[in-house]
């Protein structure tokens, strides 16, 4: 079993916020995304270089109030609008959960358009580590968003994981992630940054 990034999540207050604050940041346009059922929010997407992709997501205040806490702990976001989240893909999600940190969540079925894919989510829609445990997720079709989505000229360089515990999280995620362009550092406070190749230079988002 293995894990291999899939993509990185910025959230908003709204929609318009995520989506600004990469724009800003990047210095190129999202794309349209659409709309998640079970926890009701909304995403604009940005296509990455080697298979990978950014998303901007908020709590669609035209859909339904979900029945359970929303995923990424979007129900307590308050603040700026920033990089929030990592996911990792896996092609056995039930095998490799029991074998990652306690809290990872439990297996949600999901869907947006024709996509099809299964998601542990916590109880509380709060990952371990402070929400720094990657999410874990695995697709159900052969249909990837990353390849759905135009080229932007943009490389992920380095994701940067800072937290008090980041050897722990390390060292939790090493038998199945080996990734050099994430790196964990220790942090006081817990926090992502994220470094890309752009058409406007070199760039960070955090």
């Amino acid at each position: 079993m293995r894990l291999e990034l899939d993509h990185i999540a910025v959230a908003g207050s709204t929609l318009a916020e995520a989506t600004e604050a990469v724009e800003d940041a990047l210095g190129v346009r999202l794309q349209k995304g659409g709309e998640h059922d079970v926890f009701f929010t909304h995403n604009t997407l940005l296509g990455l270089e080697d298979g990978l992709y950014l998303e901007g997501i908020a709590i669609n205040p035209n859909a339904p109030t979900p029945d359970r806490p929303r995923w990424f702990d979007l129900d307590r976001f308050e603040g700026p609008a920033r990089l929030t989240n990592w996911i990792c893909r896996t092609d056995d999600l039930t095998g490799i959960l029991p074998d990652l940190a306690p809290g990872v969540g439990d297996i949600v079925s999901l869907k947006r358009g024709d996509l099809r894919w299964q998601m542990a989510v916590p109880e509380t829609g709060v990952l371990p580590f402070d929400n720094l445990h990657p999410a874990i997720i695995e697709w159900g079709t052969n249909l990837h968003p990353a390849a759905m989505l135009e080229p932007s000229g943009c490389r992920l360089t380095r994701l940067v994981i800072a937290h008090p515990r980041a050897d722990d999280l390390r060292k939790g995620l090493a038998p199945y992630l080996r990734d050099d362009r994430v790196a964990f550092e220790a942090g006081n406070v817990p926090e992502m940054m994220a470094e890309f190749d752009t058409p406007n230079g070199s760039r960070v988002l955090r």
